[in-house]
Parts: C-alpha cells; sequence; structure tokens
C-alpha cells in the first residue's frame, strides 16, 4: 500500500484535473447552443412579427389575410408600405405575441428607422429606446425606405442565465465526484495508516512476548540441571523468575483484552464518591522506583479546594499511573514530574508536567489513537503496545471528562485531564 499510495494519488489527481477540464468544455459548448437557439428564436419571431403586420394591414384594407401571398413582391411592396398606418397597441401585440410563441419572455421596444433624402433617421416609440444599442431588425419596405427596429432588453448575462439549471447541476456533479474522490483518499490513507499501526504492533508484541519466554526457558532449562536440582535457594529463585514473567505475560494479555473490550464500548465502571488527591499520592508512590533509577522526583502541588469526584477507583488509579510512567519513560535525562490540580465550580483539573522529550505539534492529534506509538528512533526502545494513553481517554471520556495534550519537541509534555466534581459533598 505505501508503494503504490503516490500513485493512486497522481491518478486520482488527473482524474479530476481531466473531469473538470470536460465540465468545462461542456458548459462552453453548452453556453455556445443556447446563442445560436436565442439568434434562431429571434430570427423566427421578426419573420413572424412582419408576417402578422402584413396580414394585419391586409384585414384593414378589407382582404382575407389567408389569400394574400405575401411573396408577391406587387402585394409585398403594397401592403408592407401601409404597414405604420397600425396603431402603436397592434405593433405592441403582435411583438409581444410573436415573441412569447419563440419562448422569449422579455421586455422590449421597438422604432423605426426611415431614409430620407439618403439620410436615416431612427424614430422611436418610446422614450425608453436606446439609439446606441445594436438591435435586430425588419424590412418593412422592399425599397429600404422603413425598417423596424425591435430592441429586447436582455438583463446581464442572459446566455449564462438560460443555461444556468445546466451549469448548476455540472457543479454539482462535479462536487458530489470530487468530494467522493476526497473520501477515498481519506479511506486509503486511514488503511495504509492501520496497516502501519498494525504491523507495528505485531512487532511490538513479538518482541514484549519474546523476551519473558526466552527467560522462562533459560529458567527451565537451569532446574533441569542436575546442580540446581540440589539447591533449594536455586530453585526458589528460578521459580520466582518464571512466576514473575508469567505474571508479565498476563499483563500484556490483559492490556491487548482490555483494549478490545473498550472497542465494543463494554467498559464497566464502578462509580463511588473518591478524593482525586489521594490517587494522585498512590499513584506517586507506585513510580517512586522507576523515578529512583533515574535520580528523578516528583514535585505535588494539590490546591484544588474541592477534589471529590464519582469515579471508578481502579481504572481512576490506571489512568494517573499510566501518565506518570509515560513521564518517566519518555525522558532522556533526570526525571522531573510536576502535578498540578485546581478547581472551579463544575471541574477538577489535574496538570501533569514533565520535562521528557516531548512530541512534534503533528502527533498530538494521534496520541489518544488505538496502537498509536510515538516513534523515537528505535522501536523498542520503550515498551508497549500504544495502548495507554488510548485507554486513558476512554476511561476519562467513560467519567464524562475531557483530556488534552501539550507538548513541543524537546521541551517535554503537558497533560490536562478535566473531571466534573461532585458539588454537593
Amino acid at each position: 500500500m505505501k508503494k503504490y499510495f503516490p500513485y493512486i494519488i497522481v491518478l486520482i489527481c488527473l482524474s479530476l484535473i481531466g473531469l473538470i477540464y470536460l465540465q468545462v468544455q461542456w458548459i462552453d459548448n453548452a453556453t455556445a447552443v443556447q446563442k445560436t437557439k436565442y439568434e434562431n428564436e429571434i430570427s423566427n419571431s421578426l419573420h413572424g412579427i412582419r408576417q402578422d403586420l402584413i396580414y394585419r394591414v391586409a384585414a384593414q384594407r378589407g382582404y382575407n389575410p389567408k389569400m394574400v401571398d405575401i411573396n408577391n413582391s406587387v402585394n409585398f411592396d403594397y401592403l408592407s408600405g401601409r404597414v405604420q398606418t397600425l396603431s402603436k397597441e397592434e405593433f405592441q401585440e403582435v411583438i409581444a405575441s410573436q415573441l412569447k410563441q419563440n419562448n422569449i419572455d422579455l421586455p422590449f421596444e421597438y422604432g423605426f428607422v426611415k431614409s430620407i433624402f439618403n439620410q436615416q433617421f431612427i424614430v422611436s416609440q418610446s422614450n425608453n429606446f436606446d439609439i446606441t444599442k445594436k438591435c435586430p431588425y425588419i424590412l418593412i419596405e422592399r425599397n429600404g425606405t422603413s425598417t423596424l427596429l425591435v430592441q429586447i432588453n436582455e438583463p446581464d448575462n442572459y446566455i449564462l442565465k438560460r443555461t444556468s439549471w445546466m451549469i448548476t447541476s455540472s457543479v454539482i456533479l462535479s462536487v458530489m465526484i470530487f468530494s467522493a474522490f476526497l473520501i477515498i483518499l481519506y479511506i486509503i490513507y486511514k488503511q495504509k495508516k492501520v496497516g502501519e499501526v498494525k504491523s507495528d504492533f505485531i512487532n511490538n508484541m513479538t518482541h514484549e512476548f519474546k523476551t519473558p519466554l526466552a527467560t522462562i526457558s533459560l529458567a527451565v532449562d537451569a532446574l533441569n540441571t542436575p546442580k540446581i536440582l540440589e539447591q533449594p535457594d536455586k530453585i526458589k529463585y528460578f521459580a520466582a523468575i518464571i512466576k514473575d514473567e508469567n505474571q508479565r505475560m498476563n499483563k500484556q494479555v490483559q492490556k491487548i483484552l482490555e483494549a478490545a473490550k473498550m472497542e465494543k464500548d463494554n467498559l464497566e465502571l464502578n462509580l463511588q464518591p473518591i478524593h482525586i488527591h489521594e490517587y494522585i499520592k498512590q499513584a506517586t508512590q507506585g513510580t517512586e522506583m522507576s523515578l529512583a533509577q533515574k535520580g528523578g522526583h516528583i514535585e505535588l502541588f494539590l490546591n484544588a479546594k474541592n477534589d471529590m469526584v464519582e469515579g471508578d477507583e481502579v481504572h481512576i488509579s490506571n489512568i494517573l499511573f499510566n501518565l506518570l510512567d509515560n513521564a518517566v519513560k519518555y525522558c532522556d535525562k533526570t526525571p522531573l514530574i510536576q502535578i498540578y490540580t485546581t478547581s472551579n465550580r463544575s471541574n477538577i483539573i489535574i496538570k501533569i508536567e514533565d520535562n521528557g522529550i516531548g512530541m512534534k505539534k503533528e502527533v498530538l492529534s494521534q496520541i489518544f489513537e488505538k496502537f498509536y506509538r510515538v516513534h523515537t528512533g528505535n522501536v523498542h526502545n520503550v515498551k508497549g503496545f500504544g495502548l495507554g494513553l488510548s485507554y486513558v481517554k476512554t476511561v476519562v471520556q467513560a467519567h464524562k471528562g475531557k483530556i488534552k495534550a501539550e507538548s513541543s519537541l524537546g521541551n517535554g509534555s503537558t497533560f490536562i485531564i478535566e473531571l466534573p466534581i461532585l458539588r454537593n459533598n
């Protein structure tokens, strides 16, 4: 997966670029088609307007419009020369009717261009007629002495608005496809991370079980030595080693089982009123041995006025010990751990600061994920499966609390826990 992931991203990006290009071309073609269609609608409207006007003149003169052949030049010249005898209302009615028949529902103005002594003049029938605007026209008289101008007041970007449904549907489709590609990329990325975490977890688990198994094997071999069988003290010594290593493996198995149990949301809490300060002190005592090996110490600043919460004794102890144990393990100098507590009307805030190796900003959002371990150069230089902080977050949230981490590389880390306090104690 890691090998092919960049190629998958490149292929998806190229597909998106190609899709966007095709969509732009399609919209451009659709706009051109709409423009041509609109021009044909105007042309058909003008042809219908001229025909209707001449038929109305024929009816005005007492002729049957159905019997008049306007393609005859004599008839056309006779009737078209008298078109301007029609009333303004008749012009408005004919133009509006023809535009509507051709799907043009826009306001319009009209006027005449007349040629007198080789000079052209525009005679408008409306004060809103814009003589500077180019507009379609109809040749009323064949000799060119009079031309009807129909000025259609189109809104800005009218052609684009006519294709708006096409553009909108195209954009929506593109957004949907783009979103689908992003989701696919996210899933592929998550699967890649899961694969890496899985490999890391298997490597760590193998290492964690291999050491105690090797120790037990050596102890058993020693017990089978005739000289050892004759020394009861040595037998007890090697038996104790086997027992300790067996308990160590049991604890590791228990951690994995607890992780599986939490994944199914089956974390059971035995809630009762407890004083957090007492459990902080107990956790510090449990860390004294590992601290002493590195020459470190813990400073307590337990200033919370109300430290009573409703919690599970075992799980609260575990999360505090986990955080302190991490502070000791991930420190490359003399450990200094400082624990602060404060309280407000609704919560007690527990802040655990250390002077360890710290973490990069980009890994802070991942440290609470199951099996995630911050890489420190050697995968096995710090024991564990990457379950500790995941467990801590699950327990804190089960107690209706919140946890967050603050850190920078080389400057230690700070874990801040907020738990709801019991107000009526």
